[in-house]
């Protein structure tokens, strides 16, 4: 991928708007925490760990004004900043993840000056971008393992470099496999077509051999015996390895069970959340209406019909061949072996 998801220059936060891919390539500038709101609640960035970085440095932004005198004083700023920026999108865990760095990193050093304390929130803000990308390569290594030569993969959504700061999560793994991939499948995946608008664009122009079908294929392709495994992302995954991820991800995940294909996850250890104890607590983002009803900004159908716009679902663990991490490979996830690599 040759676009910079997100970089912060000239001390403002920039980012791809992916709402206007493949056709434009398209920065955003974020000046302000309600910038980098907006930017997440509308999808001009979008994945669990972009999300998690552009939400960092939205807290700094959100602080840097302030003029508090005391730390007490500034504290109560920040954590107004992090409430209102954790209200963006209520499922990818990264996003509350990387607020509670910042705020961490604010705690640790309260006995320093307020101007100290903020350029200290700013290098926590870059610390966690950078080793997003360190993340995303470690993902990709550990999965290629589990790649057979002349692979046939299924994904689902965009982990790509897109939802990222790297090279992705579950692309990570395809591009790590190199020659080993025969065809990388696309969904196209409805409502908002995050696997034909982004997906494709990245593994096109990465040179990977590409095939977009729609998200009702995918089921005629696996019983023919044309896809070798399916590899996806996540946004949240709860202590007992129950993941959530795009909608239309539980679907693959029986099919893969009935077809006897590996069914797999790749994803940061930040991803994980260990308050929660299995995949029936994870909170699901329903997203406004019309993101069904339009294609393109026009209807596609009755304008004020009724709709159910659930954003993610859930796969229970035993669906899971395994969970790909940047700390190694958890095969049949369970609450022993998340908590062995997260803890």
């Amino acid at each position: 991928m040759q676009a910079s998801t997100l970089r912060w220059k000239k001390d403002n936060l920039e980012l791809l708007d992916q709402r206007q891919l493949p056709q434009k390539t398209k920065y955003v500038k974020c000046s302000t925490e309600k910038d980098v709101y907006r930017a997440i609640r509308t999808l001009i960035v979008r994945g669990a760990p972009a999300i998690g970085v552009a939400a960092a440095y939205g807290a700094y932004l959100g602080v840097r004004a302030s003029r508090a005198k005391n730390y007490s004083r500034f504290k109560k700023e920040l954590e107004r900043e992090v409430k209102y920026l954790a209200g963006a999108r209520p499922t990818a865990r990264n996003l509350f993840w990387a607020l509670e760095r910042i705020q961490i990193a604010a705690e640790k050093n309260k006995k320093k000056s307020v101007t100290e304390i903020k350029k200290i929130i700013l290098r926590e803000a870059q610390k966690i971008h950078d080793e997003d990308v360190r993340i995303c390569r470690d993902i990709g290594l550990n999965g290629k393992k589990l790649i057979p030569n002349k692979a046939r993969i299924l994904t689902h959504c965009n982990a790509g470099g897109l939802a990222t700061a790297g090279c992705g999560t579950a692309l990570s793994v395809i591009y790590a496999s190199g020659r080993k991939i025969k065809m990388v499948y696309a969904d196209e995946t409805r409502p908002v077509l995050q696997g034909a608008r982004l997906t494709v664009w990245e593994l096109t122009k990465s040179g990977v051999p590409t095939t977009l079908i729609c998200d009702n294929t995918a089921a005629s392709l696996i019983s023919k015996g044309e896809i070798d495994l399916i590899i996806v992302g996540a946004d949240r995954i709860a202590a007992n390895g129950d993941t959530a991820n795009k909608i239309g991800t539980y679907n693959l995940a029986v099919l893969a069970d009935y077809h006897k294909i590996p069914f797999y996850v790749a994803a940061p250890v930040s991803t994980f959340d260990l308050s929660i104890s299995n995949g029936g607590k994870i909170p699901i983002e329903e997203r406004p209406a019309d993101e069904v009803r339009k294609i393109g900004g026009r209807y596609i159908t009755v304008k004020n019909v009724k709709v159910k716009n659930y954003a993610f679902d859930v796969t229970p663990a035993k669906l899971i061949t395994a969970i790909i991490t940047e700390r190694g490979v958890i095969r049949r996830p369970n609450k022993k072996k998340v908590s062995n690599i997260v803890k």
